[in-house]
């Protein structure tokens, strides 16, 4: 695997390595070992599977608060998405600042969001899934959001107009 630091301290881009032969190829898509070499040391609790039926479609951006604050390593395994990653520590260099990426089922790339980043996506193409591990259970009373659209992150979604669930149609402008 080859870890590739995104331009907000502790994203990373994940290309996996294949190995390949005339059946196919096999690729480890997250190695312990490997990432705590990077300087990751994650363990997954939760595994889960997202999927969307309309291109143009935008999840987030979420995260959970603290105590439960998540790391999460993302990968779209059918379709394509507009990943973004955006820095919501008050004391970061790069407070405010974000990290997009295409992520596709071709391109096998997977994002790592560390703790203090709010995440989210906006399909590509109709009948997208995408798969998350995450460091800490779902908590509910934890879970929160900045709006989508908000002027201080700066983000050009490749749809102005996105298809939106009323949970994140709601959410604020960031405080800060």
């Amino acid at each position: 695997m080859v870890f590739l630091e995104g331009a907000v301290p502790g994203v990373w881009v994940v290309t996996p390595e294949l190995h390949e032969d005339s059946r196919g190829f096999f690729a480890r898509t997250w190695c312990e070992r490997e990432a705590r070499a990077a300087r990751l040391n994650e363990r997954w609790v939760q595994s889960s599977l997202s999927y969307t039926k309309t291109k143009g479609t935008l999840r987030g951006l979420h995260f959970q608060r603290p105590p439960h604050e998540e790391v999460k390593l993302v990968r779209c395994t059918a379709g394509a998405i507009f990943d973004v990653v955006v820095d919501l520590g008050p004391d970061s260099s790069t407070f405010k600042k974000h990290v997009a990426v295409e992520l596709t089922a071709e391109n096998r790339l997977s994002i790592y969001v560390p703790r203090g980043c709010a995440h989210g996506y906006q399909t590509l193409v109709d009948g997208v899934e995408v798969l998350y591990q995450m460091s800490e259970f779902y908590a509910p009373e934890q879970s929160d959001g900045v709006r989508w659209d908000d002027p201080a992150f700066g983000i050009c979604w490749p749809d102005p107009s996105p298809i939106l669930n009323e949970r994140d149609r709601g959410y604020r402008d960031f405080p800060g």
